[in-house]
């Protein structure tokens, strides 16, 4: 049973130990999660850095080189066959791990995977314009 008393803004609260008397904001719902771009990262369980391919399953296996600032935020590069690309946006949190590439043929691909136990990433990517063609990635290096 939940009371709240406007005038003094406290909550009147029945529960298994008594009534409380409670800060209103003591029972609302958790503030929503800041916004992406002033967003406030977990800390990053691996560095992503370095030079290194992207095994995907539709056969383009683009060749990553990517830069992990101390927040996790990932910059860098990537080429494929004759295309190049640069990581728009991207970072580790944990141990996932997301980045987009903007491709110098105007595609972008979002990348979306994880550390696995044995310490290689794997994922999916799709294509931002045609999100129905998908693909799955790994990397034979470990991390």
């Amino acid at each position: 049973m939940i009371f709240k008393l406007a005038a003094t803004a406290l909550t009147l609260a029945a529960g298994a130990g008594g009534l409380a008397l409670l800060p209103s904001a003591a029972l609302a719902a958790p503030a929503a999660p800041p916004s992406a771009p002033g967003r406030v990262l977990g800390a990053p369980a691996f560095n992503a850095g370095g030079t290194y391919r992207l095994f995907q399953s539709n056969g383009a296996d683009p060749q990553v080189n990517v830069t992990q600032d101390g927040s996790g935020r990932l910059f860098g590069t990537a080429s494929v066959g004759g295309a190049v690309g640069t990581i728009e946006q991207g970072a580790v949190e944990g141990a996932s791990i997301s980045f987009t590439i903007g491709w110098s043929d105007g595609a972008r691909g979002r990348y979306v995977g994880s550390l696995g136990s044995d310490r290689r990433l794997t994922g999916i990517t799709f294509d931002l314009t045609h999100p129905s063609s998908q693909a799955t990635w790994f990397t034979d290096r470990t991390f």
